[in-house]
């Protein structure tokens, strides 16, 4: 299995794109702006698009995807995503007011794209992968994906804060590579609490939740681009960044786009 980094950080700059991976150039995990670096031909390979959440910086390139290739698609593109975020993609984007509702465009009968609801703790076979939906803790519903084809498990938090039901569930996982948030540094942390995303300090706690004996390397993912710098700094206080060397407790890399993994 193919995971491609199309985008993971936390808002735009030059070079920064937000949250978008590519799964065997099939699965879309999220459709923030990096799904803008895909060809139209890549673009129609997608058959069905996996949504932590609602907020813009992981949805914003949706409906414009949808707009470059749909008309040469032979089947409506599949959106997964919970009840929440369904409702407010529905109400907030695909309205007739910011974008055509694709839902019943060219017809109800033959649409552009279809909604189907997903909840926490359920298992969605896509091909030959399997995708279980994870717990997130976030300002909107919001979840975490887990993803394997067999192997072990790719898994992304998404959006989250403090978030034990997580752990719970991914220490019974063979997990091969975790992606998990850090959106601010120590000095924003109590924004960071309030918007519910992590910052180091929290980070480090929630690492401590992972059961004794599993190991696999930890990506760093939705840094904001004014701060990244600072955040992988004040993580490498309490963590070491290199998988060697005396003392290690875990392999924290930071995520960048353009990066592929075989799982």
């Amino acid at each position: 299995m193919k995971v491609r980094v199309l985008g993971c950080s936390g808002a735009i700059a030059k070079d920064c794109r937000t949250t978008s991976f590519l799964i065997d150039g099939e699965i879309l995990v999220d459709a923030g702006t990096g799904v803008g670096d895909l060809t139209l031909e890549e673009m129609r390979r997608i058959d069905d698009v996996l949504l932590t959440h609602s907020h813009l910086d992981h949805v914003a390139a949706l409906p414009l995807m949808v707009d470059a290739v749909a008309a040469q698609r032979k089947e409506p593109l599949r959106i997964h995503a919970l009840a929440g975020t369904i409702a407010a993609l529905k109400a907030h984007i695909f309205n007739n007011v910011i974008w055509p509702d694709f839902s019943c465009i060219p017809s109800v009968q033959a649409p552009f794209i279809s909604f189907h609801e997903i909840r926490i703790g359920q298992t969605l076979q896509l091909r030959n992968k399997l995708v279980e939906v994870l717990p997130a803790v976030h300002t909107v519903p919001a979840a975490g994906f887990a993803v394997t084809a067999g192997q072990g498990c790719w898994v992304f938090t998404g959006d989250t804060e403090r978030n034990p039901a997580l752990w719970a569930r991914v220490n019974q996982l063979n997990v091969a590579m975790l992606v998990i948030e850090t959106a601010f540094s120590n000095r924003e942390q109590d924004l960071a609490k309030r918007s519910l995303h992590l910052s180091p300090m929290v980070l480090a706690d929630e690492l401590d939740c992972i059961a004794k004996g599993k190991n696999y390397p930890i990506y760093i993912t939705h840094t904001k681009p004014a701060e990244t710098e600072l955040i992988m700094a004040e993580i490498q206080r309490f963590d070491q960044t290199q998988p060697f060397g005396p003392n290690v407790t875990h392999d924290i890399r930071w995520l960048r786009a353009g990066q592929e993994f075989d799982i």
